[in-house]
């Protein structure tokens, strides 16, 4: 049943980006580009796609943290760990540098390998060994 659920999830999770237009690293890097204001070229899209799962998430993650078991069975993980780490911050940094250059970020890219363009094919099999190799480093440490 999980499983299922989980299909159905992200299923919607590829659908909303697919129909929001956010699998189009152009679409992104308009937002990101704050310059682009001066010129009323920046797209403020990606802000009202972020709000609207705000709107959605907030509100199920309230209700989950009112539980102990999952709506499908077994435990429920949440995060508890709350302490930021050089680590985390290190991270978010590199995640968010490869967004802004690229326009892509794990999701999107993977809903966008679909169209099979080469430059989306490249990103993906370079996050994959990306991964791949921070996982190898985390286990030799």
């Amino acid at each position: 049943m999980r499983i299922i659920v989980s299909l159905i999830c992200g299923t919607l999770f590829g659908a909303g980006l697919y129909i929001s237009g956010m699998i189009d690293p152009q679409k992104v890097l308009g937002f990101l580009d704050i310059w682009a204001i001066a010129d009323g070229g920046w797209d403020p899209s990606l802000a009202f796609v972020m709000g609207g799962g705000l709107v959605v998430a907030v509100p199920i993650f309230q209700f989950a943290k009112s539980r102990s078991d999952a709506v499908c069975g077994g435990g429920m993980d949440l995060p508890s760990n709350k302490n930021v780490t050089t680590k985390l911050i290190v991270g978010g940094l590199m995640f968010g540098t490869g967004w802004g250059l690229v326009g892509y970020c794990p999701g999107p890219a993977l809903s966008a390998l679909a169209f099979g363009q080469m430059d989306t094919i490249i990103f993906v099999a370079t996050m994959l060994a990306g991964m791949a190799g921070a996982r190898a480093l985390r286990l030799n440490s």
